[in-house]
């Protein structure tokens, strides 16, 4: 069963379609019946005898408490962590579409539906010559079956056409039953689109009252108390037109139209800053600083403005949260792969894992990372504190990301970097603690590992990115010692 609910406001329950064998869950309804069976249960985490540990391929610490992992994946493990990833899946996928359905229309049925369109995507693929922007955006997602994250981008640009033709039949009288129609669609639509996202944060601001009703039905963004226009850079209009050229050519690639409103499109090229990441010595000046000293040297005013950022989070998780972070600056993986890395995932000396974001495309590739020593003593030092029986005790994406911040404080790795404003192209100077963040990790072990060896293929290897890689090329940032190297080499 999935139960999907919110305080007060309300509470709604229906079937998953979803099955899995009683020994896999981590709670048990029946308490009675499963501690009669062997298993005694405190909280969500399971204990049990280290016999029935071994039946269900458990790995029991010290404690008692099990680690649900297993170190060979036999076909039912596999099939129940498939289904786990499906449920997390189909839990973002409701609230994705939460986003876009007015409170008054939220009800068990809703939530039925959705399931089921979760489920069985092709039962509401409408025909061909019926087919709207929206329900191409979604079988574009799950034909290419793209990755949560990356299916947000085109869900957020469906909300977004969707206050766009809104706007034009408020404010256009001679279209007032207009449609980003697929089968009408021009390049000039599509100009006029581009021109309407560089220009909604205004517009919303001239028209206050139409921009409440846009969003009510289409929301401007994901989170709830956070549902205004933001104002856009020229890299994020660029970005917009290559999601609709992609979803477009798609449809004509599927047969579901003959319109080619994308010949002769210019899309344009985003301007990227040149990357920036901390250099071996800053991230062994995190690894060994006392934070606890260094918490007590702050002035009052940066102590306040540390304790805003960490909010809830304890001095000993923001302990943790280094630890974690250094061990992510050892292994340069994506965030998403971080926090779902296990020891089943260690062989020997050696991480493997198959990145998220490919793993469901034909690119897929499987990286592969010499684990150093430092990295390896980390392992050991948090195994099997995680409930999860994952190799960290892992908080939220947010709070790492935060804490990140506070440890780049009190560890004085604060020196400024060039950094290009998204929304207006130009280059600031901005403290690097101020813009720390879990993927700075990511980039501190591409971008030393370049530094040392600059064959992208030995390294892609690695961080898990795909032969030829676009996004790959803008790791590198040629170091200044390489530049005096050129210079003595021609001297």
């Amino acid at each position: 069963m999935i139960r999907f609910y919110q305080g007060n406001r309300f509470d709604l329950y229906s079937k998953s379609g979803v099955f899995v064998d009683p020994e896999y869950f981590e709670y048990y309804v029946n308490r009675a019946k499963t501690e009669a069976a062997g298993v005694k249960i405190a909280g969500n985490i399971i204990t049990c005898t280290e016999s029935r540990a071994q039946k269900c391929g458990y790995v029991l610490r010290k404690s008692g408490i099990i680690v649900i992992k297993q170190r060979l994946e036999t076909p039912e493990v596999k099939y129940h962590r498939q289904q786990l990833e499906r449920l997390d899946k189909m839990s973002k996928y409701i609230l994705d579409r939460y986003t876009e359905v007015a409170s008054d229309n939220l009800s068990s049925e809703w939530l039925t539906e959705t399931v089921d369109r979760f489920n069985h995507p092709e039962k509401y693929h409408a025909k061909a010559s019926e087919m709207t922007i929206y329900e191409l955006i979604e079988l574009y997602i799950s034909k290419k079956h793209l990755v949560e994250t990356n299916a947000r981008v085109y869900r957020v640009l469906a909300r977004a056409i969707g206050r766009y033709e809104g706007y034009i039949r408020a404010t256009d009288p001679a279209r007032k039953n207009y449609t980003f129609s697929i089968h009408n669609i021009t390049r000039e639509d599509i100009e006029n689109f581009s021109s309407y996202l560089k220009n909604e944060k205004s517009l919303s601001e001239q028209y206050p009252q139409l921009f409440e009703r846009l969003i009510a039905h289409n929301p401007a963004c994901g989170r709830k108390g956070k549902n205004v226009i933001q104002e856009r850079g020229d890299n994020y209009i660029i970005k917009e037109r290559a999601h609709v050229r992609s979803i477009l050519l798609f449809a004509l690639e599927e047969g579901l139209t003959t319109n080619r409103p994308c010949d002769g499109l210019k899309i344009g090229t985003p301007k990227m800053g040149t990357p920036y990441y901390i250099t071996i010595e800053e991230r062994n000046i995190i690894a060994d600083t006392d934070l606890e000293a260094k918490w007590a040297e702050l002035s009052d005013e940066d102590r306040e403005n540390a304790k805003k950022l960490l909010k809830r989070t304890s001095f000993k998780t923001m302990m943790e949260q280094r630890d974690i972070f250094v061990f992510h600056c050892y292994i340069g993986c994506r965030i998403g792969d971080l926090l779902r890395l296990t020891e089943a995932n260690v062989n020997g000396d050696m991480l493997v894992y198959t990145p998220h974001k490919t793993k469901d495309t034909e690119e897929a590739v499987q990286a592969r990372v010499p684990l150093h020593p430092k990295a390896k003593s980390l392992i050991e030092k948090y195994r099997g504190m995680d409930e999860k029986g994952r190799l960290f005790p892992f908080i939220s994406a947010q709070k790492y990301n935060d804490a990140i911040k506070v440890i780049f404080k009190l560890a004085g790795i604060t020196r400024k970097v060039e950094i290009r404003n998204s929304k207006t192209g130009e280059i600031e100077l901005i403290p690097i603690n101020e813009k720390a963040s879990s993927h700075l990790a990511r980039r501190t072990f591409i971008g030393n590992a370049y530094f040392k060896v600059t064959d992208p293929n030995i390294i892609g290897k690695m961080s898990g990115h795909v032969e030829g890689s676009k996004a790959f090329k803008r790791y590198r940032n040629i170091e200044d010692e390489t530049l005096k190297d050129v210079i003595d080499r021609i001297g």
